[in-house]
Protein backbone atom coordinates (compact mmCIF):
# COMPACT_ATOMS: atom_id res chain seq x y z
CA UNK A 1 0.00 0.00 0.00
CA UNK A 2 1.36 3.64 -1.49
CA UNK A 3 1.69 5.97 1.35
CA UNK A 4 0.07 9.36 1.91
CA UNK A 5 1.47 12.32 0.93
CA UNK A 6 1.68 13.69 4.03
CA UNK A 7 4.72 11.77 4.61
CA UNK A 8 6.38 14.27 1.74
CA UNK A 9 5.58 17.22 4.19
CA UNK A 10 6.81 15.40 7.23
CA UNK A 11 10.17 15.23 5.66
CA UNK A 12 10.96 18.87 6.03
CA UNK A 13 10.79 18.43 9.94
CA UNK A 14 12.55 15.25 10.35
CA UNK A 15 16.05 17.03 8.23
CA UNK A 16 18.77 17.00 10.96
CA UNK A 17 18.49 20.50 13.07
CA UNK A 18 21.93 23.42 12.05
CA UNK A 19 24.53 23.06 14.26
CA UNK A 20 24.57 26.43 15.91
CA UNK A 21 21.49 29.07 16.90
CA UNK A 22 22.36 31.23 14.20
CA UNK A 23 21.78 29.18 11.38
CA UNK A 24 18.70 27.87 12.58
CA UNK A 25 17.74 31.14 13.27
CA UNK A 26 18.66 32.25 10.21
CA UNK A 27 16.74 29.46 8.16
CA UNK A 28 13.29 29.66 10.13
CA UNK A 29 13.99 33.80 9.35
CA UNK A 30 14.03 32.36 5.54
CA UNK A 31 10.74 29.81 6.00
CA UNK A 32 8.63 32.56 7.58
CA UNK A 33 9.37 34.60 4.45
CA UNK A 34 8.40 32.21 2.51
CA UNK A 35 5.15 31.33 4.18
CA UNK A 36 4.39 34.84 4.01
CA UNK A 37 5.15 35.14 0.78
CA UNK A 38 2.13 33.33 0.33
CA UNK A 39 3.54 31.73 -2.58
CA UNK A 40 3.94 28.19 -1.45
CA UNK A 41 1.78 25.25 -1.97
CA UNK A 42 -0.70 23.95 0.70
CA UNK A 43 1.53 20.60 0.76
CA UNK A 44 4.89 23.09 1.33
CA UNK A 45 3.08 24.99 3.46
CA UNK A 46 2.75 22.58 6.07
CA UNK A 47 5.96 20.74 5.65
CA UNK A 48 7.39 24.52 6.27
CA UNK A 49 5.48 25.10 9.58
CA UNK A 50 6.72 22.02 10.95
CA UNK A 51 10.01 22.55 10.25
CA UNK A 52 9.61 25.79 11.70
CA UNK A 53 8.36 24.37 14.69
CA UNK A 54 11.17 22.04 14.96
CA UNK A 55 13.81 25.14 14.62
CA UNK A 56 11.59 26.95 16.98
CA UNK A 57 12.40 24.47 19.30
CA UNK A 58 15.83 24.02 18.86
CA UNK A 59 16.86 28.02 19.52
CA UNK A 60 14.57 28.17 22.43
CA UNK A 61 16.31 24.99 24.18
CA UNK A 62 19.80 26.19 22.82
CA UNK A 63 18.40 29.86 24.40
CA UNK A 64 17.47 28.48 27.87
CA UNK A 65 20.72 26.28 27.87
CA UNK A 66 22.90 29.11 27.49
CA UNK A 67 20.75 31.22 30.11
CA UNK A 68 20.82 28.08 33.04
CA UNK A 69 25.22 28.60 32.30
CA UNK A 70 24.96 32.31 32.59
CA UNK A 71 23.27 32.04 35.97
CA UNK A 72 25.65 28.72 37.22
CA UNK A 73 28.73 31.87 36.33
CA UNK A 74 26.40 34.25 38.08
CA UNK A 75 26.21 31.97 41.37
CA UNK A 76 22.46 31.26 40.77
CA UNK A 77 21.19 34.31 39.52
CA UNK A 78 20.58 35.67 36.36
CA UNK A 79 21.67 39.43 36.34
CA UNK A 80 20.65 41.98 33.79
CA UNK A 81 22.48 42.84 31.12
CA UNK A 82 21.89 46.60 31.52
CA UNK A 83 25.28 48.64 32.83
CA UNK A 84 25.59 49.83 36.08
Amino acid sequence: MARSSSTSSNNAAELALPPTYEAALAELEQLVGQMESGALPLEQLLGSYQRGAALLKFCRSRLQAVEEQVKLLEDGQLKSWDAE
